[in-house]
């Protein structure tokens, strides 16, 4: 186990708050929740790629990242409609 997979187990354990924000609150709050956990999983994605030297999947965390934005995006036009 290196460097790297330690700070991606780290950030694994920083879903924890981002959860309980997404879970629990208003609309808003859970976006923000939404955000924060896609940020942290593509952190902790390209740390996982490089810990496992498996450069390729590089791919996978701008994929995620690209897909939560949008997702981000369609949330925020639905919940434009309520507020």
């Amino acid at each position: 186990m290196n460097a790297w997979l330690i700070s991606a187990l780290a950030l694994i354990f920083a879903l924890v708050p981002a959860a309980i924000v997404a879970f629990h609150g208003d609309p808003m709050d859970r976006m923000v929740g939404l955000e924060f956990a896609s940020i942290i999983t593509t952190l902790a994605l390209m740390l996982l790629a490089h810990g496992f030297q498996r450069f390729p999947f590089y791919d996978i965390a701008l994929a995620a990242a690209l897909l939560s934005f949008g997702g981000g995006l369609v949330f925020i036009r639905f919940l434009e409609r309520w507020l």
